[in-house]
């Protein structure tokens, strides 16, 4: 290798420099080559376009591939400590070359934010380059697994780009999200707020923009690798198989109230991944083994807000099951919720529309769907969770669930007025409704396939897995559907 060459190729590897590398270790952060070798295995990362938009020294993202847990995955990162990871028409050159590859080859991404912009420099140029980027993403979104991690700065456009992924992981106190930047709200409110105030991790997941938030870059990059390690390659194929807990295991339980509980109890080992735990708690949406594959479990949560079907909680699930669609990964619904409870006309309206589309989700996903009806499936919501006639492949109801358009004193205060004058105790008369409208009359309607004990739930959902693993659906021709966003 001559020294000329040898003198650019450390100038690139050198970032910003030993000064912005100390500024970038002071804020407490990793560089954009030290968060890609904590990523992947040892010595596998293998950089692409080393040359590209390094005219003046480094570029200021770092793109190439490399295995995590000896499967292929391509990574971006870019370089605070050059221009600020300034975005220009060179960076996004090496980005989309590099979103193209995976593409090709069927491998998931990872993108880590790091960046105070657009170049300004570069102008309209700047802009275009993130047009660019934002294009190549939704072209690949639902042929590769996209995960974004968000490690620093993510301003102005930079922001659009992790929301177009499947999975945002934010980094606590030094990663944050927002289209205008603090100094710019200030001015314009006069109040004083913080870039953690706008969009630090905590502010971030709370409304749903990220799905986990986590206190460390290290956290970061082993929640990566196990959000991974649930999803499959591409489209094409399936997640791994691995060594699965016992399929006869019975559950010790017979109530179903705090919906984490039970998810734990029915996933191998009771272990998973909860995705956007702290928007919507209402609703439950993890990722998790059963038998040794990969499922994602959706699940009224009684525990938070009374398991309420609202609008958030809907948006959140539909997204959800899209993304386990996307990628084979059954559906598995545990539905124990009293509706769409809101007297609000706003509200209300939004939460017809967000039900519309968790309805859209669950009618379109072609992955096997198993629903147990653990309680409550009153009103809407019992269509909208997962019903046989949206499409469950499979659905079962426990012993005491309860299937009906209102709840049960409602309906006996307007169906048995007459009664109720005579003197019959309401509470009497809405314990008949309860038992008319219970698990076993939906198995009549032919509404549920099986009543079961809670027990042998893990054991059910199991075997219908089992049985839908061949699973295949014809739709009609179309692009597309449109989604009642």
């Amino acid at each position: 290798m001559s020294v000329e060459l040898n003198e650019r190729r450390q100038l690139v590897l050198g970032g910003g420099g030993e000064d912005r590398v100390a500024k970038q270790h002071e804020a407490g952060k990793l560089t954009a080559r030290e968060r890609v070798n904590k990523l992947f295995d040892e010595g596998s990362f293998v950089e692409t376009g080393v040359f590209t938009a390094a005219k003046e020294g480094a570029s200021s993202v770092i793109t190439g591939y490399g295995t995590v847990e000896d499967r292929p995955v391509f990574v971006y990162a870019q370089d605070f400590t050059v221009k600020g990871g300034a975005m220009g028409e060179g960076a996004a050159k090496k980005i989309v070359e590099l979103l193209k590859l995976a593409g090709k080859t069927g491998a998931p991404v990872v993108a880590m934010a790091d960046s105070a912009g657009a170049d300004l420099n570069e102008g309209a140029k700047a802009l275009n380059a993130y047009a660019r980027i934002m294009k190549e993403t939704a072209a690949l979104s639902g042929v590769v697994p996209q995960i974004s991690l968000i490690l620093g700065p993510c301003a102005g456009g930079a922001a659009f780009v992790p929301e177009l992924t499947d999975v945002v992981i934010a980094v606590e106190k030094i990663g944050q999200m927002f289209v205008t930047g603090p100094q710019v709200v200030s001015a314009r409110t006069g109040r004083n707020v913080t870039a953690e105030d706008l969009g630090g991790a905590k502010k971030l997941v709370a409304s749903g923009a990220a799905q986990i938030a986590v206190a460390s870059e290290d956290e970061a990059f082993a929640m990566a690798r196990r959000v991974l390690s649930f999803l499959p390659d591409n489209n094409q194929e399936d997640a791994q198989l691995v060594s699965a807990d016992d399929l006869n295991r019975q559950l010790d339980i017979d109530t179903y109230y705090d919906a984490h509980d039970i998810v734990a109890r029915i996933a191998d080992f009771n272990d998973y991944v909860e995705l956007t735990r702290d928007f919507a708690p209402n609703m439950v949406t993890a990722l998790a083994r059963l038998g040794g594959r990969s499922v994602g479990i959706v699940a009224n949560n009684p525990a938070a807000h009374d398991g309420v079907l609202c609008a958030s909680a809907c948006k959140k699930a539909a997204r959800f099951i899209r993304l386990c669609d996307c990628f084979n990964t059954p559906v598995v619904t545990l539905v124990n919720t009293p509706g769409q409870n809101t007297v609000d006309e706003e509200k209300n309206a939004a939460a017809v529309s967000a039900a519309a589309q968790l309805i859209f989700a669950y009618a379109e996903a072609v992955v096997p769907k198993v629903s147990v009806l653990c309680g409550q499936a009153v009103g809407a919501a019992y269509s909208a969770m997962g019903s046989k006639a949206v499409g469950a492949d499979a659905v079962y109801a426990w012993p005491k669930a309860y299937i009906a358009p209102i709840n049960a004193e409602a309906a006996v205060r307007i169906l048995e007025k007459e009664e109720i004058r005579a003197g019959k105790p309401v509470a009497e008369l809405a314990k008949f409704y309860e038992e008319n409208n219970g698990a076993l009359a939906a198995a009549e309607e032919g509404l549920c396939d099986d009543v079961i004990e809670p027990a042998a739930t893990r054991q059910m959902i199991a075997a219908a897995l089992e049985m839908l693993m061949g699973k295949r659906e014809v739709a009609l021709p179309r692009k597309h559907g449109n989604l009642p966003l």
